[in-house]
């Protein structure tokens, strides 16, 4: 299966697109832009929606659902927030269809213009705090946690495969509150449930930090991120929370009684993360044999491959086998035992390796003769014959050091690949390297648009806790307060 996949060294792009299609994961669709997931890719997506729920609900947040059509008029309410998205939006203007006049075709019915044109969901602030407004009165009505899941559509002209599509899945958080504490509080919360989704299921170390004004979510006052380093040593941002201060309540007029009587305007946020996920899993910690998955996002965890000549042998295999399902199954593994016939084990064990199932098992004749049953790891590709007795529990062990090993993996290359540097010479050839560069900023617009053009390489975040530090910035020479990160990024 490797065969059908450009090496990484080769041409890391073309891996990664070859990957995705040879995997199962996705395809491009008949839609210029769209991609259509496939339904293994479709599983791991699942996986990652039932795990951040779980989080969610656990911090009081509850689903709902809102229209995919926005109004445009809302979009000119929040002048930031229309400026960030206005040349991303699909928009609707007409309602019906019609037979042309001579039969052959179907046109747009003129007559059915709508009265005003309607935006296909970029995103949902607009279109939520004008339903906020019918929801709170007083301060009893706070603070509303809401969470959606949902699709939404943003214009792409150049489209990556779960990276960047027209459209894509994702969850958006919308939260309400009495105070502006209590509103920075929610969304450095938020913040700190993606880093540890990213970190203790997707097994991906991140960064904590802030975007500069440029770099911000537009209508917000200030976008924490996490940010995590690819495998080609570019950035990749995994999830934004965004503090939008009164922004969009002030915009749709949503005020509340308070304590004592007084009206007060409410303060937001908003948080996501979208199927980017898939392609930042991807990209953290696959090989040239295909996916690399994390135990805990794996959709299948254990494959078990007899190796056989008669109908016999296969009986005795799957007799041997057995208790070993039930046990694993029994403590939430999902586990295949695949007899098929009309492929070999070896197609079969490439096959495993290239769909990133964690532990594969294989056993034989001889194997049934010594009580021994073969363990392929796939994240090391170390195999190992042990005992049948006890094998359950020592994958169950197994399962939690792959996990971790591949987060250490993922970690040590991280920290191979961040630099500290004070001069600009320094800074590009730190870049050309690739992966996070530590560089003294004079924290001017100016400044980090200069270096974006003629790098290409972006502020990242401001650590969270960045620590001060007395310097002047590598380009202008002018005072620098602290060190900020910079990458090229997807």
């Amino acid at each position: 299966m490797a065969d059908f996949i450009t090496k990484r060294a080769e041409d890391y792009s073309k891996w990664y697109t070859d990957l995705v299609t040879n995997a199962d994961l996705a395809e491009n669709s008949a839609v210029r832009g769209c991609m259509v997931i496939k339904p293994y890719g479709y599983s791991i997506w699942e996986k990652m929606h039932d795990e951040l729920d779980k989080m969610f609900k656990a911090t009081g947040h509850k689903n709902a659902y809102f229209p995919i059509f926005i109004p445009k008029s809302f979009f000119a309410r929040e002048a930031e927030h229309v400026k960030g998205f206005a040349k991303e939006c699909a928009v609707v203007t007409h309602y019906r269809l019609k037979n042309s006049a001579d039969g052959k075709d179907i046109v747009v019915d003129e007559d059915a213009k709508l009265e005003e044109e309607l935006i296909v969901r970029p995103t949902s602030e607009t279109i939520i705090w004008n339903t906020y407004k019918n929801w709170i009165h007083s301060y009893r009505d706070l603070p509303i946690l809401i969470n959606q899941w949902a699709n939404v559509v943003r214009w792409e002209m150049r489209t990556r495969l779960f990276l960047r599509t027209a459209e894509f899945l994702w969850q958006e958080g919308h939260t309400a509150h009495a105070t502006k504490e209590e509103a920075l509080e929610e969304a450095r919360k938020m913040l700190d449930v993606y880093a540890d989704f990213a970190e203790n299921v997707m097994a991906i170390p991140v960064l904590k930090g802030v975007k500069t004004p440029t770099e911000r979510f537009a209508g917000a006052l200030d976008t924490f991120c996490i940010e995590a380093m690819m495998q080609d040593g570019k950035a990749l941002q995994a999830g934004t929370s965004h503090f939008l201060g009164q922004n969009f309540a002030k915009a749709f007029d949503v005020k509340f009684l308070n304590r004592e009587g007084k009206q007060e305007t409410v303060w937001a946020t908003s948080w996501g993360v979208s199927t980017r996920l898939m392609g930042a899993l991807i990209m953290t910690h696959s090989d040239d044999n295909g996916l690399v998955l994390p135990p805990k996002l794996a959709p299948l965890h254990v494959v078990i491959v007899p190796i056989f000549k008669k109908v016999e042998e296969i009986n005795a295999i799957y007799d041997k086998v057995q208790p070993i399902i039930k046990s694993l199954e029994s403590k939430g593994f999902t586990v295949k035992f695949d007899d098929a016939d009309n492929q070999k084990p070896g197609w079969k064990f490439a096959q495993y390796e290239l769909q990133g199932v964690p532990v594969r098992l294989a056993i034989g004749a001889r194997d049934l003769s010594n009580n021994t049953i073969e363990v392929c790891r796939r994240d090391t590709l170390e195999k190992q014959t042990v005992s049948i007795d006890g094998v359950d529990d020592y994958i169950v062990n197994l399962m939690d050091e792959i996990q971790k090993n591949i987060f250490q993996k993922a970690l040590k290359y991280r920290e191979e690949h961040s630099y500290k540097v004070d001069t600009y010479d320094d800074f590009k050839a730190a870049l050309d390297k690739g992966g996070f560069v530590y560089a003294p900023w004079d924290g001017t617009a100016e400044t980090e648009a200069r270096i974006k053009e003629e790098t290409k390489a972006t502020i990242r975040c401001i650590p969270l806790n960045n620590p001060l530090e007395d310097g002047v910035d590598m380009l202008t020479g002018k005072p620098s307060t602290q060190r900020v990160v910079f990458a090229r990024a997807y």
